[in-house]
This record gives structure tokens, sequence and C-alpha cells, in this order.
């Protein structure tokens, strides 16, 4: 009798207080459904709105057994420790066949599960409705089959990021892996910062270095322990087919020396130039700024020189310059300069004395040793062609508006690529679609490029995701790799994976080499691995000890960023319903890692993977102190952040203060 808004304070000529108090009160259930058509007049749940209920869970329950059964062999063959998992995935992938939104929304408004969070145990979460369904009409609660209850989705995974990623420190449960780049090899010191500050496993890249360089780190990695005695795990990432650019014809051997000036051109601070007998010829940072690397033959002119020495030089310009030394050091001096120079193999330089108040000597000079060649680049714009050659002879780069022409290292992508297909360079900085092919070309329209246009260089990715390569993940060098990272590793990553016969194959070879028992890790990178992730997950689930890593940089660029988001979160809810861990990867607090400054959107993204069970930094120069930012953040979010569930812990900071 009741109009919609009215405002309603009795059920049956009975007052609020009486249901819940009164002589004659029902369970508290069916207390919060009256309340319920109360709140909601247009809900009016009755009992035949709660057999719809019933019976629409019924059938996802059914449904899910049908599939169970439908895919026996494939449970059956999961290791003995994964079949219970395996199933509980097929369950959720069935559920995942619905929309059952409309679904959820009743089931809310009981207060009762959603299904939202039933990824660590579907059937259990499933049948807990139904049990509660039941209860609120009067019905006997309906028997139980689940085999993964819901607390025992979490134990799982749990058990199995133990036996993955090895025991979590004590303060957080998300572990931190850690790229080692290759001066880590002969470095004790960086090793000992790096498991210090909180890295617990370490990643070998062997798309880079070689196997003696890998062995030095390993041997480096096994000297040193966590701060809180735990080994640290190590890693090793197979290189997987190499999809790059080719060689581009290198530039002069040439460096400039460049002082900071303002803006009526007034040198406001001079460059500085470190001459030295040693190789290295690269600008590096110290605590005063840039400074230049300038390699000379001569140690005897070296060890002559004198604060206050004028080194005179012609640059390649035909400019006169001079450079003032202010410093000596064992085996090289550093000297400024208030202009500009280009310097050049075999460049002359010749020093005055400065403490005799005249010219000086004239005769003693010094030749500039091997300087290192310039990577050269084309500048490509909107509408430019790129034509990939099968050819990985170097090429000379061009000018805007004319073909750009550039090597491909995979040849089987000549025999693949179709007109209209979506092609991207260096990780989506340039992005076009396929033209024409022949059996010698790839021929590119640039339709997707920053204003100004971008450089593509030598060694950069290509991305094809929409191309149908049939490329086996494991390569001649990575088989040949393989026995190395089988006796030196606890987790091998296999790159590039795309179908079930992948894995397969890893597989047979880690038995061959008596090697069932490491850990497998599929790198999910591309869309076909995407789409193809429960025969993945299922497939890789033979073996005991299995994880996923989410390599977000070439799936950013397959599946297109503005997709990024929702494709990490449904790679980690099917993970979750397979209990098995997941590695959050690629550019986590990445400016900080290269410029000591994080932006706060990489502070944001390194909050939201707290919900791994591990996440990876990749190499930079200040490491340590992203390895230490990372820590503290996923010790604080995990006091608030479960995988979907939020953690409603006490916040003090809106506590009232005692004067209030």
């Amino acid at each position: 009798q009741h109009r919609d808004g009215d405002c309603v304070n009795t059920v049956h000529g009975r007052s609020t207080t009486d249901l819940l108090t009164g002589p004659g009160t029902r369970n508290a259930s069916v207390v919060h459904v009256e309340f319920m058509m109360i709140a909601y007049p247009s809900f009016m749940l009755d009992a035949h709105g709660l057999l719809g209920l019933i019976e629409e869970v019924l059938a996802l329950r059914d449904r899910m057994v049908t599939a169970e059964i439908a895919r026996a062999d494939d449970i059956e063959a999961a290791h003995a420790s994964h079949r219970d998992s395996a199933a509980n995935l097929i369950h959720y992938v069935e559920l995942r066949q619905h929309d059952i939104r409309g679904l959820q929304t009743r089931l809310g408004l009981l207060g009762l599960s959603s299904l939202g969070r039933a990824e660590p145990s579907v059937l259990a979460t499933l049948e807990a409705v139904l049990t509660a369904l039941a209860g609120l009409r009067g019905d006997p609660a309906p028997a139980l089959t689940a085999k993964v209850g819901l607390v025992d989705g979490h134990r799982l995974l749990d058990r199995n990021a133990e036996g993955l990623l090895g025991v979590a420190p004590r303060q957080r449960s998300t572990r931190i892996m850690v790229t080692l780049p290759s001066e880590a090899a002969d470095d004790q010191t960086m090793i000992s910062n790096m498991s210090a500050r909180g890295m617990d496993i370490a990643r070998i890249n062997c798309a880079h270095d070689d196997r003696s360089v890998w062995q030095r780190m390993i041997v480096l990695l096994q000297r040193d322990a966590n701060n809180d005695g735990r080994p640290c795990r190590i890693a090793m990432d197979l290189g997987g087919p190499k999809l790059r650019t080719g060689p581009l014809m290198p530039g002069p051997r040439v460096i400039r020396v460049k002082p900071k000036r303002d803006s009526l051109g007034r040198c406001v601070t001079p460059a500085r130039i470190c001459i030295s007998t040693s190789v290295e010829t690269s600008t590096t940072v110290d605590a005063e700024g840039l400074i230049v690397h300038v390699p000379v033959a001569d140690p005897a002119w070296v060890r002559r020189r004198r604060r206050g020495d004028i080194i005179s030089l012609i640059d390649s310009r035909g400019s006169h310059r001079q450079w003032t030394v202010v410093q000596l050091d064992a085996g090289s001096v550093t000297a400024v300069a208030q202009d500009t120079a280009y310097v050049t193999t075999g460049l002359v330089l010749d020093c005055k004395t400065g403490d005799t108040g005249d010219t000086g000597d004239t005769g003693d000079e010094v030749v500039v040793g091997e300087l290192p060649e310039i990577k050269q680049s084309h500048r490509v714009q909107l509408g430019d062609r790129v034509i990939l050659t099968l050819s990985m002879d170097p090429i000379a780069p061009t000018p805007v508006g004319v073909d750009h022409f550039i090597g491909c290292s995979l040849p089987a992508a000549f025999d693949a690529a179709r007109v209209g297909e979506r092609v991207w360079f260096d990780d989506g900085k340039i992005g076009g679609t396929v033209e024409s092919v022949t059996a010698e070309a790839i021929a590119v329209i640039v339709t997707d490029v920053r204003p100004g246009g971008a450089k593509l260089a030598g060694g950069k990715g290509i991305n094809f995701p929409d191309t149908d390569l049939r490329l086996d993940a494991l390569t001649a060098q990575d088989l040949d790799d393989l026995p190395f990272v089988a006796r030196h590793s606890e987790i091998v990553e296999l790159s590039f994976v795309r179908r079930p016969e992948d894995i397969e194959t890893l597989q047979r070879e880690l038995v061959h080499l008596h090697a069932s028992e490491i850990g497998i890790v599929l790198k999910i990178e591309n869309v076909a691995a995407f789409e193809n992730l429960p025969e993945l997950l299922l497939t890789a689930m033979r073996s005991p000890i299995v994880g996923v890593m989410i390599a977000r940089g070439d799936l950013a660029v397959e599946v297109g960023f503005e997709r990024l988001a929702e494709v990490q979160e449904e790679i980690m809810w099917a993970c979750e319903a397979a209990h098995v861990p997941v590695i959050w990867a690629t550019q986590v607090l990445d400016t900080l890692a290269r410029t000591g400054q994080p932006s706060r959107a990489e502070v944001t993204d390194a909050a939201m993977s707290e919900r791994a069970e591990c996440v990876m930094l990749n190499k930079g120069p200040y490491i340590t102190e992203a390895i230490s930012t990372l820590d503290s953040i996923l010790t604080r979010m995990q006091t608030h952040q479960d995988k979907k569930r939020s953690m409603l812990r006490q916040l003090s900071a809106w506590n009232p203060s005692p004067t209030r």
C-alpha cells in the first residue's frame, strides 16, 4: 500500500524493533530480507524471487561441473599438487563465459557474495551463496561438492608462491625481483647493497652478456644473502626469438664537449673533460655534473700535467679551443672548457704550461685515441614509409620524407605478415600498417608517431600484434643455454610463449636434463599468449612449480596501451583461479631507477603491484634507491590491499585528537 519514497517503519503491522526483539522473531536473514523490501520497494523479494535466484546459481554450478567433466583429461594431466587448482581454473573460465552482472546486483542487495572475489575458490563460493539462499527460504542446505574450500584457495596460492619465489621476507609478502646489470658480474658491493635493500630474487637476462658473465654473477650472489638471512633466488630469462631492427651505418667517431650557458649565451658552468689512458669514452655524471672522457695513448703526457696547464686544440670544425687543467688524479687529469668543441679520433692536444706565465712548451702533444662511433637513426614522421628488409646489412639512415630502409631480424615475418596488419617499433614509439609484402621486404606506412617525429635506430623491438607468427619460443640458442640455466638457477623464464606446444617443449627438455623440479615462469607478452592463457596455464601446471610474468612492455604495445590495465587484471584473475603466482614486471619505478627521482604515476603503479606475488625492477644507476622505495611501498600497501579485497585496518590518520 506504500508508494515509492514513503518512509516506512513497520512491516506487516509490526515495528522494526518488534521484528528484531519481539516474540516470534524469525532468523536475522529473514529480517534482513524484510528490511530489503522496505529499502527497495521495487525489489520486493518474495519466495518466488528467491527461487529464481537459486535456479540461476544452480545453473551456473551445473555448467561448471559439466565443464570440469569435459576437461577431466587436462585435470588428470596436471601435476598431483595442481589438480584441484586446474579444476578451479576451469570453473572460473566457465563462470566468465556468462554475463552475470544482473545476478551480482541482486545477490549484493541481499548482503550475499556477489561472486566478484570468487577466483581462489569458485565452486565453494557459489555453493556458499546457495546455502545462504536456501536458508533465506527455510530450505535445507545443499550438498557441498567443492574440493577447494573457501580458505583453501588462498593457502594453495601461498604454497605455490613460496615454492617458486622462496620464503617471503618478514615485513612483506610480495617479493622483489631485480634484473642484474652487466657490471654486477664483478661488483660484490653492488650485489650486497641490492640484497640489503630488499632484493629477494636476482634475474639474469640471457639475451645479454654470455655464460662467463652469468657465472661470475652467480658466484657473487651465492656469497651473499638477504638482510634477514634468506638466500637470494636466481631466475634466468631465456632470450627467445629476437624480433629487432637491423643495424644502421655508424656515424663519425666524435664527442661533443659543451658548457652550460645562460639565456644571453654566457658560460655559467664550464664543461669538464677527463683525459686519461683508460679506454672509457662515455659521458658520465659525478657530484659536480657531467664529465666527458677523452682517451689518449701516452701515460707520460698525462703524468707531466700540472694544475693551470693550458691544452690547445683545433676541433673538427676548425675552431681553436683551450682547456684548463684543474685537477690531477692517478692516471688522469681533469680540465674545464668555456667553449663548445667537437673532438674526433686522432685530434692533437697541445699543452702549454701555465706556471711559466708565457706560451710554454709547444711540442708537448698527444693524440686523442679511439672514440666510439656515433649511433645513427632514421628520423620518422607521420606518413613516412618504413621498409623492413630481409637483409641485415648496415644501411645508411635517410632524411624525413624519404623511404627508411632497415633490416628485420626475423625471417618468418616476411612469410606471415599481411597487408593491413599493424606494426609497432621501439616499444610503441612508432606505429603503422603493412602496405605491401614481398619475400624480401615489408613496407609499413607510419600512422602513429608523436608530433615532430621519432628516431628509429638499429636493435629496436618490432611488434606484429595482428600477425600469426608461427615461432617456436625456444630458439637454438635457448636450447644451447638451457643446460647452464638448469644447473645454476631455481627459475627459468620462457620468453615469447604463444602456444601450449612451447611449454611442452621446455618441459621435455627439462626432463631430459633431470631438472623437471625447476620453476617455470611463462612470460605473457603478446596477444596470442593472453588469448591462450587458460590453455597455457593448464599445460604449465603439469610441472610442479609454475608462475606467470606479466611482461607489460611488449604486452602494452601488442594489446594497445589503452587496454593494458584491463588485460593485466584479467591475467591476474586467471592466475589467482589457478593458484599460480604472478610477477608484475616492466618499468616499475623505472624513472626512479634511471634518474633518481620517481614520477607520481609510477609510485601509484608500484602501489598497485602489491596484489602480485612478486614485482620486478629493471636495472638503472639508482637501482638500490628503487629497491628501497619499492620495499617501503609494498610493506605499507599490504595492510590496505589483498588481491581485489580492501583490508579495513584501523586508520590512525583520522583519529580525533585528544583536545577535540
